[in-house]
Formats: structure tokens, sequence, C-alpha cells
């Protein structure tokens, strides 16, 4: 599958977009150079037959494109498939080592964004039990993107947001320094804002002394 996707890609691609998009993600694999509606159109063209028997065969194809992929959009083509809606039943637990060993293989915004939540949000949804607990354990690792993943992963959820489950993954990592947990954090509180402001201002005012500066204007950006 993948060296047909590839060429696909390829004859989408634009060289000449490739090195600014290269840059902007400040990526060391490159681009084909491929716009947003293209990327849509080849990977819908690409896995139109494929079929999944089971949830195995189809962790086994998104991981055969994402370990294999020598382009980014490649890497998203390996998402894109993830993400496909004939796995709606495969959305489960047991899909979290597979999106586990995207998010920390992936290392970056735009994949671990993306994943934790359109794929790991709508699974704490479906099994918050298992999930939630699944979640505080990614709060505390080591590995910076799965904590920004148990952060985010509500980013959708509005008025269902379990709050108690969003500031216990917040906690391990309201002392830290890291650019990319500061602001998940404060894009986390932004989001849940919408919902409830007040509940977002007595949460800043409580932890205005650990909230680091770019968490606090984040939290509070549309809401004063």
């Amino acid at each position: 599958m993948l060296p047909n996707l590839r060429k696909a890609l390829k004859q989408a691609g634009d060289p000449a977009r490739a090195p600014a998009m290269q840059a902007y993600m400040k990526s060391t694999m490159p681009y084909h150079g491929v716009s947003t509606p293209l990327f849509r159109r080849v990977c819908k063209a690409a896995f139109a037959d494929v079929e999944f028997a089971t949830a195995t065969e189809w962790q086994t194809q998104v991981l055969e494109i994402w370990r294999g992929a020598h382009f980014r959009e490649e890497r998203y083509a390996a998402l894109y498939l993830a993400g496909d809606k004939r796995t709606l039943a495969f959305q489960t637990p047991a899909a979290m080592k597979m999106y586990e060993e995207l998010i920390v293989t992936g290392a970056w915004w735009d994949y671990v964004d993306d994943i934790a939540s359109h794929r790991v949000g709508p699974i704490l949804r479906d099994f918050p039990a298992p999930m939630g607990r699944k979640m505080l354990a990614w709060s505390k690792s080591t590995n910076l993107w799965k904590r920004r993943a148990s952060i985010i992963c509500q980013l959708g959820f509005k008025g269902k947001t379990d709050l108690d489950l969003l500031y216990a993954c917040i906690e391990p990592s309201l002392d830290s320094r890291e650019f990319f947990l500061r602001k998940a954090i404060g894009w986390a509180l932004r989001q849940y804002a919408w919902t409830d402001a007040a509940e977002i201002h007595r949460y800043v005012r409580l932890n205005r002394g650990r909230l680091s500066a770019l968490s606090c204007r984040e939290a509070l950006k549309n809401i004063g």
C-alpha cells in the first residue's frame, strides 16, 4: 500500500511548496508539498477499497504506513487511515497501544494534537473509566507528548468535560517549564471557558502562583 500511496502523494505534490512546509513544521522529515484539499482527495482514493476484517488488520496497515514513511504527508496519511469511519468499532482502549506509539515516535504537535483530540478523546468519551486511568498515568509520564495528550484530549467535550480529570491531568505539569505543556494547559482551560467562564476564572485565581504567564494568558484569552 505504501509505495502506491507515496507515488500518488508525490504526483499531487508541489516541490516548490515543500521546503516552506518543512521549515514551518521544523521537520527533519521532508514534505511532498501537497495542499490540504489535494491530500484529502489522494487519501480518499488510496484507501477507497481498503478492507479491515479485524482491528489487528487495521492497526497493521496504519503502522505499516507510519513506520515506513519517508515524507511527512505519508505519516499524515497514516493518521487519516487511523480515523477512517469504517474503523469506528475498533476505536476502543485496545487501540491505545498503537496511538501511544504514534504519539511517542511522532513527538511533535501536529501529530500529537490530532491524535489526542480526534482519536484518544473519543475513546475516553466512550470508555471513561479505563481511559481516565490511562490519562492520569500519561499525565505523570516522563514523555512530554503523552502529558500533552492527557491534557488536551477533552478539547471537544464542552459541557461533558470531566473537570476533575482535566485538573488532575494538568496538576503534574503545573510547574513545568516546557512550552508545549504550558501551551496545552492554557488551551485546555480556554476551551472549557467557552462552557463555564466563571469556573476557569476561579481555577486561574486559585492557581495563579503556579500557572505560567503563558497558561494564564491562553486560559483567559477569550473571557478577559
